[in-house]
């Protein structure tokens, strides 16, 4: 496997089974990116920094470092969206020179594995989880050059599908001129008894959402919903995050295109 980053992502081997241990034994990976983040104090600037693609660095790195504690068997890996210690993660603590001795056992392993699959011929559904895993990134990367190369009303369309598909009803694209950004609203039923208006715009970036438009997206709500979904190709910056989050203000989702 080619080393990510220069292998830089040795680094958060051990903060993620930490990061895990604080959260419970298992938690998504943006729980798990967050939660090291947090404890480890990482600069706004390292967790704003982007790659030649335009997904966040630093997520990248966390990602790539997961990969290889699941081989490591440290992690659960069966379960998609989900990071969870074993029970050998659970007592393991690791340094930056015993994460290095794991990268470097499976970096061979997989290495000698490929050469014996070219020799063999393999066929590519034989491939391993590694193979899976380089496949799987190369097609989120195509998908995101696909979704990017849509015009803007067909994001808006791909985003109220995405919407219907995760329950939401009555969703209806606007994507009036002059309407505070707002690109279309729908409801989301929570039980017989609860439902709330929401209000969606539609960002189809390379970059990343900034705090200010935020704060724009959420005032041309006032009045008109109480909850706000802001759907991108891109990414969000740490500040950009945390002004979504604020207190005492109407809360405002963030989605995005990467996984």
């Amino acid at each position: 496997m080619k080393k990510a980053e220069g292998s830089q992502f040795l680094q958060w081997f051990g903060p993620i089974l930490d990061a895990l241990r604080a959260l419970g034994g298992s938690g998504t990976p943006d729980e798990v990116v967050d939660k090291i983040a947090t404890t480890l104090k990482i600069p706004d600037e390292q967790l704003n920094e982007t790659l030649a693609s335009g997904g966040p660095r630093f997520k990248n790195q966390v990602t790539f470092a997961r990969l290889y504690l699941a081989f490591e068997g440290l992690l659960d890996s069966s379960r998609r969206g989900v990071w969870s210690l074993t029970e050998k993660g659970r007592t393991t603590s690791l340094s930056v020179a015993e994460a290095k001795g794991i990268f470097q056992k499976w970096a061979k392993y997989h290495s000698e594995k490929r050469k014996e699959r070219k020799e063999k011929d393999v066929p590519p559904e034989e491939q391993t989880v590694e193979g899976t895993e380089i496949e799987s990134r190369c097609y989120r990367e195509n998908l995101l050059d696909l979704l990017r190369s849509l015009p803007p009303e067909g994001f808006e369309r791909l985003s109220q599908r995405l919407l219907r598909e995760s329950g939401f009803s009555q969703v209806t694209v606007t994507g009036r001129g002059g309407d505070g950004g707002i690109d279309g609203n729908g409801t989301l039923q929570i039980n017989p008894l609860v439902s709330f208006r929401v209000l969606f715009q539609c960002k189809k970036y390379s970059g990343a959402v900034v705090p200010s438009q935020v704060r724009d997206f959420r005032g041309a709500m006032t009045g008109r919903a109480d909850k706000g979904i802001i759907i991108t190709t891109g990414t969000f910056t740490a500040e950009a995050k945390r002004e979504a989050a604020r207190d005492g203000a109407p809360r405002s989702n963030s989605s995005t295109g990467r996984s």
